[in-house]
């Protein structure tokens, strides 16, 4: 069985609408009620900066600090374990540039060693058009996919992004450099292929896990997952060397090509993430509405599922109006889903009464403007 760490204590200062905020926590499911504008979400976010990356808003860290505040902010959390409490903090100085990070006290790296401590995931209202939107936020979806189940990811996401930018900066001058542009597209070459190896990898996980958990009568309906790209669909045949060189020779052959566009038209910045109704055999974007937000969420659970079999570690699940949308009986559904998994899991909602069927299976907290307690 997976551990499951859970927050028992959040602490903020100086954190959007909180001055200060000490929060005891004693449950595993953790659903925060008030009206809208009152800072749910807010924690939600703060929670969600125990990854890597921006948060689930991907706001820049200045938008984080508390407006009339000192420019700075602190979330400190307190993750009880089997193997007893380990404090983690993150946070933005004033005067200072990137988000500090701190484990039991003592400065690490950076955020991604909170990952041998706890993992993030999260589903918010932003997400809903995922399946009807543009690939770059389907890409940025999956990437968050993949950082949850290696911690490794976002760096190499980063670097495909700087050996990009890189390249198409080269490509802008009149007379560019040819060793460096060669060494450059050597060097994207060698990226591109690890982001597209490491996604292919989880998909692949998360769809031999759905594959296996498929349940035609369940009120959120499996999905089917695939990538679609140049290099992912290189890789399923090829060896990983020989796509590396063979993308190589297309950067160099579409040089005059990628000029004239200003961008890099082909790699894995392009690729995208393909989802259908696995039940109806359609395409996730010919779904309904309702239908969309229970694939939706359907396909969370299920990667919440993976984290906890590849890491040995439930993670943390947040869930932004998770229940605001379904009927009682979906509702009573995802209730259900959720207690299987046996992480924490906080929701957000304006009205108590979504939270009825949790009975006393959940702490309701009330958010105002100010403080936070227990219902």
């Amino acid at each position: 069985m997976p551990h499951a760490p859970h927050v028992s204590r959040l602490a903020l200062t100086d954190y959007r609408s909180f001055a200060t905020l000490d929060l005891p926590v004693a449950g595993r499911m953790v659903a925060l009620c008030g009206a809208n504008g009152v800072g749910k979400t807010n924690i939600l976010e703060a929670l969600s900066l125990l990854s890597s990356g921006r948060g689930l808003r991907r706001a820049a860290l200045s938008d984080c600090a508390r407006i009339g505040g000192h420019g700075g902010f602190a979330v400190s959390v307190t993750l009880a374990d089997e193997g007893g409490d380990t404090q983690l903090g993150t946070g933005l100085i004033p005067g200072e540039t990137g988000r500090k990070a701190r484990i039991n006290r003592e400065p690490v790296g950076s955020v991604a060693a909170f990952a041998e401590y706890v993992r993030v995931l999260w589903l918010t209202p932003s997400m809903d058009g995922l399946f009807n939107g543009p690939p770059g936020e389907r890409r940025r979806f999956l990437d968050r996919l993949v950082l949850a189940l290696d911690a490794r990811h976002g760096a190499r996401v980063a670097a495909l992004e700087r050996a990009l930018s890189s390249r198409n900066r080269l490509l802008e001058a009149p007379f560019p450099d040819q060793a460096w542009l060669d060494a450059c597209e050597r060097e994207l070459g060698e990226v591109a292929v690890a982001v597209a190896a490491a996604r292919c990898e989880a998909v692949a996980r998360l769809g031999a896990l759905i594959a296996g958990h498929r349940d035609h009568a369940s009120a959120f309906p499996w999905a089917e997952v695939k990538l679609q790209g140049e290099l992912e669909e290189a890789l399923a045949n090829r060896p990983a060397l020989e796509v590396e060189d063979n993308y190589v020779q297309i950067l160099r052959q579409g040089r005059a090509r990628d000029a004239a566009a200003g961008r890099t038209l082909r790699g894995p910045h392009a690729s995208d993430l393909a989802v259908a109704h696995g039940p109806k055999q359609i395409e996730a974007a010919r779904a309904s509405t309702g239908e969309q937000k229970a694939l939706l969420t359907g396909l969370v659970i299920a990667h919440a599922r993976l984290v906890a079999e590849t890491s040995g570690m439930a993670p943390l699940l947040l869930l932004d109006e998770i229940a605001a949308h379904f009927d009682p009986m979906r509702r009573r559904a995802l209730f259900a889903e959720l207690g299987s998994l046996g992480a924490q899991v906080w929701m957000t909602g304006a009205d108590p009464a979504h939270f009825a069927d949790l009975a006393d299976h959940a702490i309701v907290l009330q958010v105002e403007a100010g403080p936070v307690r227990q219902r």
